[in-house]
């Protein structure tokens, strides 16, 4: 979930930390095709994948293009505009029924505010995401469509079952016939 990379934290303090954590979650039920957040505006919320799965896309020339994928115990957000408090480019869009559990930024803000000593750990989960766009402009820049499918395949073996071949083409950055080819080469 959203604190699994905290491995060098006791665990009294990060049953303190879930506990405090928890108290700010809330869980609801989505339907596939709905959206969590809306280009334009300022994303307020962190949202966890419970169940179901997400996607985060924008447009470019008229095409729609898939940004990042969550399935369940991932977590998606649109990362520059939470934490800059500007309007986002990003929509977030739900690929399948969802139980989602969000926490808003500014329960988060205050929960920072309150006990300070947690921000340690936002920084940690702040720099997994980092990690992880790092990872994927240099899989963009540096991998060929074939590497990247195969890294998807190799990371979320499931995901081609549950999502449209269109998202998974835009999101390695090829069209659909593309990956059309790639696939017959399996």
């Amino acid at each position: 979930m959203i604190f699994e990379k905290l491995k060098d934290v006791n665990e009294s303090d990060l049953a303190e930390l879930l506990t405090d954590f928890q108290k700010i979650m809330k869980r609801e039920s989505f339907s596939k095709k709905e959206l969590l957040h809306k280009e334009g505006t300022v994303c307020n919320h962190l949202f966890l994948i419970e169940k179901g799965i997400a996607r985060s896309f924008y447009y470019k020339d008229g095409k729609d293009i898939t940004a990042h994928f969550a399935i369940e115990n991932g977590t998606i957000t649109a990362i520059d505009s939470f934490i800059q408090r500007k309007n986002s480019r990003y929509n977030i869009e739900l690929l399948e029924d969802s139980e989602i559990i969000s926490i808003s930024h500014q329960d988060m803000h205050d929960l920072l505010q309150e006990k300070p000593q947690y921000e340690k750990y936002i920084r940690i989960f702040l720099e997994q995401i980092y990690i992880d766009l790092a990872e994927r402009i240099e899989d963009l820049l540096f991998h060929t469509a074939k590497e990247r499918y195969d890294k998807l395949v190799e990371s979320t073996p499931n995901l081609l079952q549950r999502v449209n071949l269109k998202h998974i083409a835009s999101y390695i950055g090829i069209t659909q016939e593309t990956l059309s080819r790639i696939r017959t080469q399996v």
